[in-house]
């Protein structure tokens, strides 16, 4: 068994972090690889995301179009048939919530994915056709919750 203060990275894995602003003596040259001159080339001389040399940036050229309001968009914690053979009896939002199936608040939808292999009855906000169909075909019931 080796020690930690014995590992060490591999042979030429690591290299060293450039030191810009040496002298000439470093490697890097009179200018330490900034080039001539420049914003670039200044201390704390940095460009911000998006910036295109004072030209109108693409992000405000392109028109801007469309609306989306998130406020009334319904999202639903999407629940497939092969989630709920782990159940028996009856399976509505609180017990998948005890299952850690879903979070307290949030809306089910159920999806035909898998294949169920009992008998229930399903208290859900929202299901596809073909879950529904599967659900019934296993002998159990759908009951959707407004």
């Amino acid at each position: 068994m080796s020690l930690l203060s014995s590992l060490a990275p591999k042979a030429g894995s690591t290299h060293y972090k450039k030191r810009i602003g040496r002298g000439i003596g470093s490697g890097m040259g009179g200018t330490s690889t900034k080039g001539h001159k420049g914003q670039l080339a200044r201390t704390g001389g940095k460009v911000r995301r998006g910036f295109e040399g004072g030209q109108t940036p693409l992000s405000r050229r392109l028109p801007k179009f469309g609306f989306t309001n998130i406020a009334f968009a319904t999202n639903y914690q999407i629940i497939n048939l092969s989630d709920l053979n782990q159940f028996e009896g009856s399976v509505d939002s609180a017990a998948l919530y005890k299952a850690g199936l879903s979070t307290k608040t949030s809306r089910i939808k159920i999806l035909a994915k898998g294949e169920l292999k009992k008998a229930l009855k399903v208290k859900t906000h929202a299901i596809s056709e073909k879950a529904k169909l599967a659900i019934e075909k296993a002998g159990g019931s759908v009951e959707v919750i407004k």
